[in-house]
């Protein structure tokens, strides 16, 4: 069964950092494209970022969050990382590891498989 588990979040101030990671088990995970969204309250899910399936040297990022958020992965240990630097109240969300064969996408509809969240809050 196919599973990814996220982890990382919790709460930091204004201008901190956090590293999320999501572990993935039950795929050949260098054959999918990974990304990361999040959901505030009374908010629409949105788009954070994404990486490729081939070798990784593909990205995409919200206009919100480049210059400040970094995504990577690590295919021998089966995992995708969300590097998150200069954090601002307006961060504050759960956020959703998610997966989807093959190339990398911003389009939330075309991600199959989804974890189930952890929570980051920037307080002011």
């Amino acid at each position: 069964q196919v599973q990814l588990v996220e982890s990382g979040g919790g709460l930091v101030q204004a201008g901190g950092s956090l590293r999320l990671s999501c572990a993935a088990s039950g795929l050949t995970f260098s054959r999918y494209a990974m990304g990361w969204f999040r959901q505030a309250p009374g908010k629409e899910r949105e788009f954070v970022a994404a990486i490729s399936w081939s070798g990784g040297t593909t990205y995409y990022y919200a206009d919100s969050v480049k210059g400040r958020f970094t995504i990577s992965r690590d295919n021998a240990k089966n995992t995708v990382y969300l590097q998150m630097n200069s954090l601002k109240p307006e961060d504050t969300a759960v956020y959703y590891c998610a997966a989807k064969p093959f190339a990398a996408g911003r389009d939330i509809s075309d991600y199959d498989i989804w974890g189930q969240g952890t929570q980051v809050t920037v307080s002011s």
